[in-house]
């Protein structure tokens, strides 16, 4: 069994990993590695969710405003450009959860979000022919052609609604202002 902090560490990776490369790393899939179980197929695709985003937006300006969200409601950037090692477990643990708190706020508040397989970690699913691979991700011994029979090793996300509010006119790359107190 991973260490709390181990698995914190694997969670912020897996998050910005997804955000960035649309993938998780293999070392986190098989740290999570679990026996298998009961047998289950893949879910067919929902309707993909209508993209707002007018053509003149940079996929990077969207990505800089949900850092900035996350910022802002979670403070997840000061978090993890913090050095941790001077604090004690107690005192990263009672941070992570306000961290945690607040970014899931802002989750709950810009996105719905379902996985992908609605089948526990650690059980035996099929991969069918013709399965998309945007929604599913084959990784392990694959040879030859689906179906593919293997361990789920992460259910996967898919948004089923993200409306983020309007880009603002200017400061894109900022995700968080400089404050100064005035005394």
């Amino acid at each position: 069994m991973l260490s709390h902090g181990k698995r914190w560490q694997y969670a912020f990776r897996a998050f910005f990993s997804l955000i960035f490369h649309g993938r998780i790393a293999d070392d986190i899939l098989a740290a999570f590695a679990a026996p298998a179980a009961a047998a289950v197929r893949v879910p067919a695709a929902p309707t993909p969710v209508e993209a707002r985003v007018e053509s003149r937006v940079e996929s990077n300006d969207r990505a800089a405003q949900i850092l900035a969200i996350l910022q802002r409601d979670g403070r997840l950037v000061d978090f993890l450009m913090e050095d941790l090692g001077a604090y004690s477990n107690e005192q990263v643990g009672a941070a992570v959860r306000d961290v945690h708190r607040g970014c899931r706020q802002a989750l709950d508040k810009y996105a719905t979000l379902a996985p992908v397989f609605d089948a526990v970690e650690g059980s035996a699913v099929t991969v069918d022919a013709g399965s998309d691979a945007a929604r599913v991700k084959v990784v392990g011994n694959a040879a030859g052609s689906p179906p593919f029979r293997g361990v789920l090793r992460h259910r996967g996300w898919d948004a089923t609604r993200l409306e983020l509010p309007p880009l603002p006119a200017t400061g894109r790359s900022v995700l968080a202002p400089a404050e100064v107190e005035i005394p």
